[in-house]
């Protein structure tokens, strides 16, 4: 049954009990937040040291379950860190998706290196092990245990899958891949703060992973970000990197590489332990608006993105398909001029000036869904 836009706002709007403007994901504030940011003003340590910023680090290895964790400024600041430990260089090739929040070429970008977008699947949103395995047969070679690019020669170094909008990409098949061509796997995992695939955690899959807790994730520090791994060397390189890589001492100013102001100040890793406290309450209200979303479009003319098989996803920002393009346009205008935000998905990487020329597949799936896709209102409420 075809729904009608006015049906679509309604619906939207009894989803949030208000007829006021819907934003498409607010942070909410009700925990210990005010309380452990003025405990540490009152501290005075609000700059990168203080024990908020080890407590969250503390509370993402529990969480996760990964071995170690490092807290950043911000998740670019994390996803950046994750591919200079991972060993990429200058003029590197790195494999990712096209259908992605630039954050993740930019990282990719901040390091000399560039990008190589291929397909992602229609059901994750995420990169398609079948395009990256398809890639890495026709167009590579490998040399002194390193893949090559056939046309350009260059060295394929890292391979960062995201999982987009919370949804886990079809990691464990991309982890075989990676290893068959001895890529290094770095997981953008920005937006997969309580992601499981069967049971584990999104970012333990990878060498790395970088998650962000900017203003409009699932859990929020106004910036932040963290990087996790498995790996110690890596964990402890990480950490002393991000900080300015200043070798510790009572008074003496001694730096042994070149390091980076990336350390998460403890005013913001305050919220992000209170926001953290919260994490299921968050999620578990955010899987029922994405159940409702799912009833109200089932059989209509739009198609609802749900979760992979055997994957928990946190329904970061909720998506739904239209018929085609013309179709989008419209429900974002409708949507929109009603006070019910929504957005397209991002523009494909290699539509952009600066990556137009970076080698690619054919990306028929990605822009099959840019052309269709549209992120509908994802915010936890407070007080149903």
């Amino acid at each position: 049954m075809n729904k009608s836009y006015p049906e679509i706002i309604s619906f939207i709007q009894s989803v949030y009990k208000t007829n006021d403007f819907i934003p498409l994901h607010a942070p909410s504030f009700n925990g210990n937040e005010k309380g452990y940011v003025l405990e540490t003003i009152d501290s005075t340590f609000v700059s990168s040291v203080g024990k908020f910023v080890d407590k969250f680090e503390e509370i993402i290895k529990e969480y996760t379950g990964a071995k170690f964790a490092v807290a950043t400024v911000n998740g670019t600041a994390a996803l950046h860190m994750s591919l200079i430990l991972a060993g990429v260089r200058k003029d590197d090739l790195v494999i990712t998706q096209a259908l992605s929040f630039i954050a993740t070429c930019n990282a990719i970008s901040y390091l000399h290196a560039e990008p190589v977008f291929v397909d992602i699947d229609k059901d994750t949103l995420g990169m398609s092990p079948e395009s990256l395995e398809e890639f890495l047969k026709e167009n590579t070679y490998k040399e002194n245990g390193f893949c090559f690019h056939n046309i350009s020669k260059r060295r394929i170094s890292a391979c960062v899958p995201m999982h987009t909008f919370g949804h886990p990409v079809k990691i464990e098949q991309i982890v075989k891949i990676c290893l068959q061509y001895n890529i290094i796997l770095v997981e953008d995992a920005a937006e997969s703060i309580g992601s499981f695939i069967n049971g584990v955690h999104t970012g333990n899959f990878g060498k790395l992973a970088a998650f962000s807790f900017n203003g409009n994730k699932t859990v929020t520090c106004g910036g932040g970000g963290v990087i996790i791994t498995n790996d110690e060397k890596l964990g402890k390189l990480g950490k002393h990197l991000t900080t300015q890589a200043k070798v510790p001492h009572k008074w003496d100013f001694v730096h042994d590489h070149i390091g980076y102001n990336y350390r998460l100040p403890n005013l913001n890793a305050a919220m992000a332990c209170a926001q953290l406290e919260q994490i299921e309450l968050f999620i578990a209200d955010k899987r029922e608006i994405a159940s409702l979303y799912k009833d109200f479009f089932e059989g209509s003319q739009y198609k609802f993105v749900e979760e992979p098989i055997g994957a928990r996803s946190n329904y970061w920002l909720n998506a739904i398909l239209a018929e085609n393009i013309n179709s989008r346009d419209e429900v974002l205008e409708k949507l929109n001029s009603a006070k019910v935000m929504s957005r397209p998905s991002w523009a494909l990487m290699h539509k952009l000036e600066m990556f137009k020329n970076c080698h690619r597949d054919n990306l028929n799936n990605s822009s099959w869904v840019e052309e269709r896709l549209i992120n509908i209102p994802s915010s936890y409420r407070p007080s149903k």
